[in-house]
Order: structure tokens, then C-alpha cells, then sequence
């Protein structure tokens, strides 16, 4: 991702990274995001 693109997700947080996938992905993603010092939540969409 470029620096731009990410400071302007940082600054914009909270927001949804990706939607409608499978739990193991969501769960692969959020892993990836908290071993990177962010905060993840999986949640169950409607």
C-alpha cells in the first residue's frame, strides 16, 4: 500500500478494511493488522 493511501486509512480509523468475506480470511486479515500493532474486530455482518 502507498504512504499516502495508508496515512489516510490510519487518520480515517475506525473503518471497515473489507467486507463481505469468508471468517477465515476476516480472521487471517485481522491477525495480520494486530501483529502490526493496529486493533482488529471481526464481526458477524447482517
Amino acid at each position: 500500500m502507498p504512504l499516502k493511501e495508508a496515512k489516510a486509512l490510519v487518520e480515517s480509523a475506525p473503518v471497515v478494511v473489507r467486507a463481505w468475506i469468508s471468517r477465515e480470511e476476516a480472521r487471517a486479515i485481522a491477525s495480520a493488522l494486530t501483529t502490526a500493532g493496529a486493533s482488529a474486530e471481526v464481526r458477524n455482518g447482517s
